[in-house]
């Protein structure tokens, strides 16, 4: 570039719009979309590291997406090429990729090809990209407003990772024009603008999440206001109302506003919530929608939601559909009103999905035929008996009789499920006790063959096998429990602070796909273990493995990202064995993003079942068997980390600063009574800890002895029954 090009480059930045101007030009000064590209996220960790794979930014107008790939520009080390799909042809995307594979076999060099609006590529241009991004010959940066999985390139989408940008919010606008306001090189530094409070407001407000839209007002505003006596350049809120217009409100009949606000409405009906559901009636009224489409999907949502638990609700709906018709516009709005305040406040009940249920059984099985009995008597009654043995409901009490009017090979089989709302809550005891006599009377008829032989397993196999089924199930339970309390969103950050062999951390890590995950791991051996198999995941979707004590991990945490703060937190048994859970509970509050959620699944002792529950009174003296009673309850009452109850854990969240909700669940099981365990219940070796250190509060050492050996004599490898509680508590920062 010689010295005449750069005095030009010079002079057209100097005379671009403000919004051109003030991009960011690091991640640092990068404004909003914290859920992409905030601390620990995947796209920042990506751009930090330089090893980006090709992707799509999706998004409003103003809210980044150039922005980030001229960010990327300037951090790669890679060649970066830009085309706009608005001016550029195949010729440009050929020689694009010449220069791609040129740098590429001189200097081993990547190339980033960022293509903007690339939905306005068409299919041959599209298909041109296609087989250098799958050699990897261009790194695909692309950049649109529409929803790519419908406008571009399958083939691309599909090798391609999406980041999805949402529209930027009120303070993230603030901050980008007080930066406007305050830049002395790019922005207005230099000259003495006072923007009124309300006028800020006006702007952030109508600007609608989009900030080329704010900065384009802002400048309109001080370019076009002069300067006062004293030299300021005074921006009120008249001068912003005049400098920005009516909100346009985003609103693409045919693209994805459309679809997501009348999606909102749909679930806001469902969700019972007339204020809601009338915000976005009202937005879609607003926005020019077509009424007679909202009065289609109330039709819809009349018998997909409401059912029989309201069977007027359909009808509501087709007479203010008809009003409709007879009144038109304005006046019209209040049947659309109307009907979506009743369906609003129906009873809700989706037990028409069953016919999808019975769709699926006529897919998935063979082709049946009909029961005789219920086959046309009219026509071959006399030649093949068809609809001989059907009986006639209204010849018996009631109208009804038990038969069966599925095929062979479906009976018993249900599909409709009454919900406990409006009207079909008074049918549903009903249903159930028709099928009660259908089921009898088809046991009666018909009995299962017994088809196979074998020999038993012996009984120590076969509590073994029930044991490990019945816990592999519970751990999949509470799994669920704990992300289902959780519900983090595919851009979190996750901190699983009890991470132990990754039963939560592996579950978190395909929750978070473009998010991050961190494990803490009590000690080295346990960090190894989760190192070794996370090595297969791609380095950008490893986790975080810290090796950490809980009073350490803060400091753990910040050494590896000061200003990192997650979105959720999970852990099981986390606070097991600690006498300082307040001050544990206080590490992790610290640890929290603003809106963050802690969630703890911990076992509760005092709700399980007692050892003494084992033993039959026969078995020993009455007083002998009283105080082994007492003994183990005072065991419970004394030993905090034993006899705690949902108000101590209450409590100790409050005391971290923690709003908390608490839920239990009793988990039910199996407690085989073995040799080893009998050893570690009257161990003497380590007797502060055991049951037997328990007994000895009350019970004679000789005593103590005698109840081991009865143990032995009556409970050794026999299974009972075993209970169990579960705590779950999620805690969000007051």
């Amino acid at each position: 570039m010689d010295l005449f090009e750069r005095h030009r480059e010079q002079q057209q930045q100097a005379a671009a719009p403000l919004a051109d101007r003030m991009r960011p030009r690091s991640l640092d000064e990068f404004v909003g979309q914290g859920h992409i590209v905030g601390p620990g996220r995947l796209l920042r960790r990506a751009i930090q590291a330089d090893q980006l794979s090709s992707l799509v930014f999706y998004g409003p107008p103003g809210t980044g997406k150039t922005t980030l790939a001229r960010i990327i520009a300037g951090t790669t080390r890679a060649h970066f090429i830009a085309l706009n799909a608005v001016l550029a042809g195949v010729k440009d995307i050929r020689e694009a990729i010449d220069e791609a594979k040129s740098r590429r076999g001189q200097f081993g060099q990547r190339t980033i090809l960022f293509v903007d609006e690339v939905h306005r590529f068409n299919k041959s241009q599209q298909d041109a990209l296609l087989p250098w991004v799958e050699n990897g010959t261009i790194v695909l940066v692309g950049a649109t407003t529409e929803n790519p999985f419908f406008e571009v390139n399958k083939a691309l989408v599909s090798r391609s990772r999406l980041f999805q940008l949402k529209l930027l919010e009120s303070e993230d606008l603030r901050v980008v024009a007080l930066q406007a306001l305050a830049d002395t090189e790019r922005g207005y530094g230099k000259r003495n603008v006072r923007l009124d409070p309300e006028a800020l407001a006006h702007l952030v407000n109508v600007a609608g999440g989009d900030a080329r839209t704010l900065l384009n007002a802002l400048e309109l505003a001080v370019e076009t206001t002069p300067a006062d006596s004293e030299g300021v350049i005074r921006i009120t809120l008249p001068v912003a109302e005049e400098s920005i217009q009516r909100r346009a409100v985003l609103y693409d009949k045919e693209g994805d506003v459309h679809f997501d606000t009348i999606s909102a409405y749909i679930k806001s009906l469902r969700g019972s919530d007339p204020d809601a559901a009338l915000y976005w009636l009202a937005r879609m009224i607003y926005a020019g929608e077509e009424p007679r489409f909202i009065f289609r999907r109330l039709l819809i949502q009349a018998s997909e939601d409401v059912g029989l638990a309201d069977p007027q609700a359909l009808a509501v709906v087709v007479a203010c559909a008809e009003a409709f018709d007879r009144v038109g516009m304005p006046e019209g709005r209040y049947h659309l009103a109307q009907a979506t305040l009743y369906l609003a406040t129906a009873p809700k009940s989706n037990s028409a999905m069953a016919f999808f249920d019975a769709l699926a059984a006529v897919e998935r099985e063979r082709a049946s035929d009909i029961p005789n009995p219920l086959k046309d008597a009219n026509r071959d009654k006399e030649g093949f008996g068809h609809g001989a043995g059907y009986l006639y409901p209204h010849a018996y009490r009631e109208h009804w009789v038990a038969q069966q009017y599925l095929p062979t090979n479906l009976q018993g089989q249900l599909f409709y499920q009454p919900s406990d709302q409006g009207y079909e809550a008074g049918i549903q005891v009903t249903v159930a006790r028709r099928r009660e006599a259908q089921l009898a009377a088809l046991c009666e008829t018909d009995s299962p063959e017994q088809l196979s032989f074998g020999p038993a397993d012996g009984p120590g196999e076969r509590w073994l096998a029930r044991a490990m089924g019945r816990q592999g199930e519970q751990l999949a339970r509470l799994r669920e429990r704990i992300f289902e309390l959780a519900a983090p969103e595919r851009h979190h950050v996750i901190l699983d602070a009890a991470a132990g062999s990754g039963l939560l951390t592996w579950e978190a890590i395909r929750r978070t796909p473009e998010g991050g995950v961190y494990a803490r791991a009590a000690n080295a051996a346990d960090a190894d273990a989760l190192a070794e198999q996370t090595a297969a995941l791609s380095p950008l979707r490893r986790p975080v493995i810290l090796t950490a004590t809980l009073e350490d991990l803060a400091a753990a945490v910040g050494q590896h990202s000061p200003d990192l703060r997650f979105e959720r937190i999970v852990g099981r048994n986390l606070l097991k064995g600690t006498p300082h859970k307040i001050a544990v509970l206080a590490a992790l509050q610290h640890l929290l993003a603003p809106r963050g959620a802690l969630v703890l699944a911990e076992n509760m002792p005092s709700r399980g079942s007692r050892l003494w529950q084992l033993l039959d009174p026969a078995w020993l003296a009455a007083d002998l068997y009283r105080r082994v009673v007492e003994a183990e309850e005072l065991a419970f009452r004394d030993d905090p980390q034993l006899g705690w109850e949902l108000d101590d854990l209450q409590s100790a969240f409050e005391q971290a600063g923690l709003a908390c909700a608490i839920t239990s669940e009793s988990v039910e099981s199996e407690l085989r009574v073995s040799g080893p365990l009998l050893e570690r219940w009257f161990a003497s070796s380590h007797p502060s800890g055991t049951y037997a250190a328990q007994l000895a509060r009350l019970l004679s050492s000789e005593e103590v002895e005698s109840l081991e050996a009865i143990f032995r004599r009556q409970l050794l490898d026999r299974v009972a029954p075993w209970s169990s509680a579960v705590a779950y508590a999620v805690g969000r920062p007051v």
